[in-house]
């Protein structure tokens, strides 16, 4: 669980994910990454705005458990940087949304890792295509934005609960 405290300024979150969508990489380095952040009641009129496109289908206290953080990332590819590269190199062009997605990954787990060591919790979560329009108009988010993925944060209140370990052989293997 996460709250709305935070152990470092807005301001230095805001310089980890700057710093972070410009140094992660991507293919043909398309730069297709494109990242909004948001805090204090821009951050709460999202979760609410997610709670009213789900017209209720989606539990409060699951909504509210998100809304209480601090702020949240959402996660974009640029569709007309995608298409631009598709056009210029047309031998890859099923390939460049696929390596979008492959980079928002990476920006992802590297904005993740990069809030958990300054002692921020987050999760991820993918309530998008249902809440594209708000987004959209919430933050004024161009229509060629293609949303990946919400990441919430905020102060870490507790831990999240331990995953069930798995033979983890039938999913890595190894040859020499």
């Amino acid at each position: 669980m996460i709250d709305s405290s935070l152990p470092v300024s807005e301001k230095d979150v805001e310089e980890l994910v700057t710093s972070l969508t410009e140094l992660v990489p991507d293919a043909f380095n398309m730069k297709s990454s494109r990242v909004a952040v948001s805090f204090g009641a821009a951050h709460q009129k999202l979760w609410d705005g997610i709670y009213d496109a789900f017209g209720g289908k989606v539990a409060r206290e699951k909504i509210d458990s998100f809304r209480a953080g601090a702020g949240t990332v959402l996660y974009f590819y640029d569709e007309e940087t995608v298409q631009t590269m598709q056009e210029k190199f047309p031998r890859y062009a099923d390939n460049f949304p696929v390596w979008a997605q492959q980079s928002s990954g990476m920006l992802q787990l590297s904005v993740w890792s990069g809030l958990r060591e300054l002692g921020i919790g987050a999760s991820l979560q993918h309530y998008n295509p249902v809440i594209d329009s708000t987004v959209r108009s919430l933050f004024n988010v161009p229509e060629k934005y293609r949303l990946v993925a919400q990441m919430p944060f905020g102060g870490i209140v507790s831990e999240p609960d331990a995953k069930e370990k798995e033979d983890i052989s039938k999913r890595v293997s190894v040859f020499s």
